[in-house]
Parts: C-alpha cells; structure tokens; sequence
C-alpha cells in the first residue's frame, strides 16, 4: 500500500484517479466508523472472488481456509452492516479512502490512519459515557 500510495502521488495530476480506495486482506476495516468507510458490494460477482480466493490459497503452503473465511467475512459484513434493515447484497468489503494521501503528497500516512483511529476511539468513548 505505501508503494501504491507513493506511485500514485508521482502521477500527474489529470491522470490521477479521482478515488482511491484500499481493502484489508488480514484483518479488517469494520472498526471504521461507518461514515469513515466504503461500503463496496461483492456479492454479483461472487464466482470471480471465489476464483481469485483458490488463486491466492495455491500460492500459500498452509492448508488453511482462506475461501470460506473470506466468504463467511463477506457474508457477515452484509448481514451486521445494517442491522436494523433488510440486506441488499450478499456480501460487502470495506474499503478505507486513500484519495487524500494521494492528493496530498505532504500528509504522512501515518497522521492519516491515526485521526481515523482517533474518530473511532472518540466514538467509544461518548458511547461508554452515555452509558456509563
């Protein structure tokens, strides 16, 4: 992602992308607050992730689950993201926004996934007074 991030910034600025989005593969964006999140929907093309999934399983030596975990996250985004409605998709990713750091050569990435930690952190907090 840094190297990604570090290309696109070199790139002129009218063949920038508009929008730059980056999707976690080990863990997971679902602590973003969801104004802080892309909500991408993969379920219409459920075959293709499945054979880019097996794709990425042959390359690893563990004999691990990778296909049905990314499917069951998939599914469970899908079902938890509006818990309170009935779901559109059969599965959703998370993507974080990535456009500032590239329109903004200066701003260290850093500082960038830390005031997206520190917005959730302060969510938790209000949230834990209220109740509290």
């Amino acid at each position: 992602m840094m190297r990604a991030i570090a290309a696109l910034r070199a790139v002129r600025d009218q063949a920038k992308p508009r929008k730059v989005y980056g999707c976690e593969v080990w863990r997971d964006l679902d602590w973003l607050l969801d104004e802080d999140k892309q909500v991408l929907p993969v379920s219409a093309r459920s075959n293709i992730a499945a054979a880019l999934v097996a794709f990425s399983i042959r390359r690893s030596p563990a004999a691990k689950r990778y296909d049905l975990a990314t499917a069951g996250r998939r599914l469970a985004h899908a079902t938890y993201h509006a818990s309170h409605g009935t779901d559109q998709e059969s599965g959703l990713n998370f993507a974080m926004d990535l456009t500032p750091l590239v329109e903004d050569p200066s701003l260290p990435v850093a500082d960038y996934v830390i005031s997206l930690v520190d917005r959730f952190r302060a969510d938790v907090e209000k949230r834990v007074r209220a109740v509290a």
